[in-house]
């Protein structure tokens, strides 16, 4: 590492943060955070509600000039400076409101997303019997409206005509679903009827919290030993032939999916360095950031297409056997998660040890990504104080932090529940990514330099970034993700679940959460505008704006080229020289001493003095 034998070691910076053990760790981390449970629900329902197989074009567009570029740039943006969310805006300081955008976003998602998790540790439970219990329509909350396709009330002659019976049937439910919301749910009838809260999802929420909390314990070192299995089965044709009437797909669809698939403009990529700096090219032992963004966002892709072959497998097997259309049983968000699944599990044979395998990996698939999402909030906690009494009780920062995502997790455990998790689902966590990561990208290309960020990168990996990520950074990325914006403000639909339409009021509570996250970047660009040095508005523009004295790579053995420290001469009057070899120049001095001579003059022993 540069040490001279017998001289006290460099320490990296980075060992306080935590350092990855391997490179595989943080690829298979980052592979974590980004597949998540959104590939098992949203894309599947999304891709099969607008359009299918055309909805797959534009997202693989929106994938190939949106979603790797800005993961490869929020990834290098990370390594480069060695700092969270907060830390690295020292790039732009006027800019470091979209750190706190980041960490925003990232709290909504934590808070709903562990709620979302605690669900499936329920389900995990209680299949742990030997039937399921949304098997049958014999329980206590059951409706007569209840018709379950293994129900011993059916005769083989009622089994034959079972098409007939739920063409009669007014509304047919399954008993997936009225265990889902009669009983696991106990579903009020309005979002503002909170209700009483449900004390076993409120038990599984605290061992949700109490997981994350002890495998984060140690910081990235032991986020990435928790690994995600995909799941089996066969892939139908389902999701990629939908019918004629939803072949066109909006355009604003595809780019935010691409965004929250990836998770980009979160905060986690740009909050974790995934490997020490590196001012060398990368050998194959030694990939660069470029080459860990195109395989997790290709393998992120690949497993959103993966789990909606799998899932509406599952869905055409259960639309199979009740006689109606995929669309009657596809339904969105958590539903097809906890309706449509559990019900297709009963079928199955050992039906209690699928629903424990699946639900297990959705688990797994939950976990990985709320590991990052509470890593930033402390990573950027603690490096915005930077003491070293915060540093050495980072383990009480996570415990603090998992402690009120606990407590504001509370109110989505009650009746009304789910219709808040969607709320925030929708709103708090959507297109503020996609404005949050068209800023960030502004802001490094336009603000701070293209050619400083392209010379940054090469400096850090000994070439500059493809000319394809430089098109895309600056023309192609901010320019899709602008169109998108305005698209999607005229083409806004409420929120609806099911047949419940949201009120007004909790619309605009959404509104505020999605503006929350927005508003910081105005807010502290303003306050920095103001605290700046200069006499006119423009001295302090360029001042907030101008790169801060400490920007740059993290240690200082990186520091080189014009991050490199210049002495002053104050500096330089206070340095000593010391010989190399001491001994050796006391020697020399004393024979070059003058000696007093007979005639009283004196000379040197040395000629050559």
């Amino acid at each position: 590492n540069g040490t001279v034998p017998g001289e006290r070691g460099k320490q990296d910076k980075s060992v306080k943060r935590g350092n990855w053990g391997n490179q595989i760790e943080f690829v298979l981390t980052s592979v974590g955070y980004a597949v998540g449970l959104g590939n098992v629900w949203r894309f599947p329902y999304l891709c099969y509600r607008n359009g299918g197989g055309a909805f797959m074009f534009p997202y693989f567009i929106m994938l190939v000039f949106c979603g790797i570029p800005l993961f490869f740039m929020e990834l290098s943006f990370g390594q480069f400076a060695s700092q969270g969310c907060l830390g690295v805006w020292r790039v732009s300081p006027m800019f470091k409101g979209v750190g706190y955008g980041m960490m925003v976003v990232s709290t909504y998602i934590g808070i709903y997303y562990n709620v979302v998790i605690c669900i499936a540790f329920y389900y995990f439970f209680v299949s742990m019997t030997h039937v399921l219990p949304w098997t049958y329509c014999s329980n206590a909350w059951n409706t007569p409206d209840c018709t379950g396709v293994l129900d011993g009330n059916l005769s083989s002659r009622a089994a034959i005509n079972f098409t007939h019976l739920l063409n009669a049937t007014q509304k047919r439910t399954s008993p997936s679903e009225e265990y889902w919301r009669r009983y696991v749910l106990d579903l009020s009838d309005d979002i503002g009827n909170l209700g009483e809260v449900r004390l076993p999802l409120l038990g599984c929420l605290s061992v949700s919290w109490v997981v994350v909390f002890l495998c984060l314990i140690k910081g990235v070192k032991s986020s990435g030993k928790v690994p995600a299995p995909p799941g089996v089965d066969t892939p139908p044709l389902q999701m990629a032939t939908p019918p004629l009437q939803m072949a066109t797909p909006p355009p604003g669809t595809a780019p935010p999916l691409s965004e929250r698939t990836s998770h980009c403009g979160c905060g986690p990529m740009s909050g974790h360095s995934p490997s020490p700096f590196r001012a060398a090219p990368p050998t194959d032992s030694d990939p660069s950031p470029c080459r860990d963004s195109i395989i997790i966002s290709i393998t992120n892709c690949a497993t959103s297409v993966y789990a909606g072959f799998v899932i509406f497998s599952i869905l055409g097997f259960m639309a199979n056997h009740l006689g109606v259309d995929v669309s009657k049983v596809a339904d969105h968000g958590p539903g097809l998660a906890f309706v449509a699944y559990p019900e297709a599990l009963t079928l199955l044979p050992i039906s209690p040890l699928w629903s424990i395998l699946f639900f297990f990996m959705l688990i797994l698939l939950g976990l990985g990504t709320q590991f990052c999402l509470l890593e930033t909030l402390v990573t950027a906690i603690v490096d915005e104080v930077g003491n070293e009494w915060i540093i050495r009780r980072k383990t009480f920062v996570t415990l603090g932090v998992a402690i009120v995502g606990f407590l504001l997790g509370v109110p989505l455990t009650t009746q009304a529940g789910i219709y808040w998790l969607l709320l925030m689902d929708n709103y708090a966590a959507s297109f503020s990514l996609v404005i949050i990561s068209c800023i960030m990208c502004v802001a490094i290309m336009y603000i701070y330099g293209h050619r400083n960020y392209f010379k940054d990168i090469e400096m850090m990996l000994g070439f500059p970034p493809p000319l394809f990520f430089q098109i895309c950074w600056r023309f192609i990325s901010p320019a899709i993700i602008f169109f998108i914006l305005i698209f999607t403000v005229i083409q806004y639909r409420p929120i609806s679940y099911n047949d419940y339409i949201y009120p007004t009021w909790a619309i605009s509570i959404g509104f505020l959460m999605a503006l929350s996250s927005v508003i910081c970047i105005p807010i502290y660009a303003i306050y920095k505008v103001c605290r700046s040095e200069g006499d006119t508005l423009l001295e302090r523009l360029k001042n907030a704006t101008k790169a801060s004295k400490d920007w740059g790579p993290a240690l200082a053995e990186h520091r080189s080229g014009r991050y490199a420290p210049a002495f002053s001469p104050s500096t330089e009057s206070h340095l000593e020289v010391q010989p190399l070899q001491p001994e050796k120049g006391r020697s020399e001095a004393a024979a070059a001493s003058p000696v007093q001579g007979s005639n009283g003059s004196a000379h040197s022993q040395d000629s050559r003095l």
